[in-house]
């Protein structure tokens, strides 16, 4: 990704796929891009913050009341002159959430506060992704703007082949280059 350094916001959902946003967080910052990271508490059940304070060398930002934030809050503060939020993995919970209008926890909160493009990839079994529910979400998220990247047919993480996968970080990197140059 060579567009040159944009505010990018990095929010991590809890899931196993976690792990390839890794590898985006250090591809992104290591393109010049000024990056910040978000994490879901259930996301630090997969994934430590620490992996991504020293991929991005910024703090993470993790709880919308957290007393090291600036005085107007993580939301408001992790928001600012955005050019472009990556939820990786979009898990249903997250995709529910942003669907309905539900803040309940900062990354939920940040997706409503920004006003930039916003890059969802999706991750869950195939049979969470095939829920008619699931699926209305990512429409109406669809409706309402948001840019989508997989997910992906492959192997997953409850040990069988289905459609649900994250796409790799490559896939994810080239959707928010293209969204960027748009």
């Amino acid at each position: 990704m060579t567009t040159g350094s944009r505010a990018i916001l990095l929010a991590i959902g809890g899931g196993i796929a976690a792990y390839k946003s890794a590898v985006v967080c250090s591809r992104l910052v290591q393109s010049g891009n000024d990056l910040r990271t978000a994490m879901t508490g259930s996301a630090t059940r997969f994934v430590g913050p620490t992996t991504f304070a020293a991929l991005s060398g910024k703090p993470v930002a993790m709880d919308s009341f957290d007393s090291n934030q600036q005085p107007l809050g993580g939301h408001i503060e992790c928001s600012r002159d955005l050019d472009l939020m990556i939820v990786a993995p979009a898990t249903a919970n997250l995709l529910s959430k942003f669907a309905n209008g539900l803040a309940d926890d900062l990354v939920s909160t940040l997706y409503l506060q920004v006003e930039c493009p916003v890059l969802l990839a999706p991750a869950m079994s195939a049979s969470m992704w095939g829920k008619p529910s699931v699926q209305r979400n990512i429409a109406t998220l669809r409706r309402d703007g948001c840019h989508v990247v997989g997910p992906d047919t492959g192997w997953l993480s409850c040990r069988v082949r289905g459609e649900g996968r994250m796409s790799e970080p490559e896939a994810i990197i080239e959707a928010a280059r293209t969204i960027l140059e748009a």
